[in-house]
């Protein structure tokens, strides 16, 4: 059985159009029983270069698109809201949603489920309550909050012995909400200890926001953590939708279920991730 989803993304930058063009090749080859009811954007043409090639490659696809630029939608507001006004921002994302939800009404009644895929709004607390969506975080549950820069230095910050990712159900507390999937990635491993031990050497004569700001992306450490927990994204998300489409995983009022038992901390697809890995390496 087919499952039809919403997927909501940004377009801002080449990544996010890779994980649409990857899905829809898993699509058309028969792995993923999924079908994309709608593309959301949450940018038109005319916002920058990077979302205006998202949005040709998604009218070229034929995929129904709704393109709703957030950047002019009561710019004032906005600008309060970014100024340091909670209050402001909290309403400027209530309203945005607000439109979106109207805009997106003959869709989202079709779909069980949208994929936050390159999103980088906030969602309303409204628009969470309302709808079920999925958001990938590249961390384990529990793991750090935040953006993936800041992840992946607060691992190396607390010298973890896995990164990850996890697939979550989005609540009004960011990065909070219950986990339905995951995959964990070991990093301390025999071939990485001498990236942690070049590490330790700079870390004696300076500090790690010293390291960040000399080094950025490029320190030799965060690049591989980084290397090898993206490198499982896809085949996370990919593994989630097709065991929700075969009904192995499913999610009701917002909770859990493997093999129809509640799986309150998510489902751990290490394994599986690993095999598709192995898989895809062997195909070359």
């Amino acid at each position: 059985m087919t499952l039809p989803i919403g997927w909501f993304s940004t377009g801002r930058d080449e990544a996010a159009l890779w994980l649409l063009e990857e899905t829809l090749k898993a699509i058309s080859s028969g792995f993923l029983p999924v079908e994309i009811a709608f593309v959301f954007c949450n940018r038109e043409k005319g916002d920058s270069p990077q979302s205006d090639a998202f949005l040709d490659y998604v009218v070229k696809t034929g995929l129904p698109l709704v393109a709703f630029s957030s950047r002019r939608f009561l710019p004032e507001l906005w600008r309060k809201g970014k100024a340091g006004d909670e209050e402001a921002m909290k309403e400027w994302r209530k309203r945005y949603h607000d439109e979106v939800g109207k805009r997106l009404e003959p869709f989202l009644a079709k779909v069980p489920l949208s994929l936050l895929a390159g999103y980088m709004l906030i969602i309303s607390d409204e628009f969470c309550d309302a709808y079920t969506l999925l958001n990938l975080h590249p961390a384990l549950p529990g793991g750090p909050k935040g953006a993936w820069q800041d992840v992946m230095w607060e691992l190396i910050r607390q010298r973890a012995e896995f990164a990850g990712a996890q697939i979550h159900i989005v609540t009004p507390e960011l990065d909070s909400g219950p986990p339905v999937t995951y995959c964990r990635v070991p990093i301390q491993t025999p071939d990485m200890l001498p990236l942690w031990e070049a590490m330790e050497q700079k870390l004696q004569s300076k500090p790690l926001e010293a390291v960040i700001a000399e080094e950025g992306e490029q320190e030799p450490l965060f690049a591989e953590i980084r290397n090898r927990q993206l490198a499982r994204e896809v085949p996370l998300i990919h593994l989630s939708l097709k065991r929700l489409a075969e009904g192995k995983l499913s999610l009701r009022d917002k909770m859990v279920y493997w093999e129809g038992k509640m799986a309150t901390g998510g489902v751990d697809l290490t394994d599986d991730v690993e095999a598709f890995l192995s898989h895809r390496l062997q195909k070359g």
